[in-house]
């Protein structure tokens, strides 16, 4: 069974979510990278990572195919269920990156905050059929072991 078809099987997104979580950790946890989770649940945050010293915030996200057609979305707001509806909220200045996984193409990548949109983000993995290239982010810029390399080297 694919990791997409076990993804398909978690009905609840919560279960997603945590799937999601420990696929990152244990990604990060093999690439030699320390990480810390919050004491409680409150936090914007669902992980720290430790790179060469410098600690990043990390919010961590399942991608979801956009419209099949080689990119991968995810959401850069957070909706929590109150008793008065739904509270939606950003993360700007709370998280250093969004762990993000792409469960069709078994990738992870960091996002920086200020690479994303303001509800959405999608991540480019083919070209595009229109062949738009401008202002679209390529997997390549974000996968893990990139940004990895780049926050050792500097």
């Amino acid at each position: 069974m694919s990791r997409s078809e076990q993804y398909d099987r978690l009905d609840e997104p919560q279960k997603r979510g945590q799937a999601t979580e420990a696929i990152v950790t244990g990604e990060l946890i093999a690439r030699d990278v320390s990480v810390l989770r919050p004491a409680y649940d409150n936090e914007p945050y669902d992980l720290v990572a430790e790179v060469d010293g410098g600690f990043y915030r990390l919010q961590v996200k399942t991608a979801y195919d956009g419209k099949r057609d080689g990119a991968v979305v995810f959401r850069t707001r957070s909706v929590r269920t109150k008793s008065e509806g739904y509270e939606r909220e950003g993360y700007d200045g709370k998280i250093d990156y969004f762990a993000v996984y792409n469960v069709g193409e078994e990738e992870i990548y960091l996002v920086p905050i200020e690479d994303t949109g303001a509800t959405t983000t999608s991540i480019r993995y083919e070209p595009a059929a229109n062949n738009n290239r401008e202002n679209v982010n390529w997997h390549t810029e974000y996968r893990l072991d990139t940004v990895l390399s780049h926050l050792r080297s500097g």
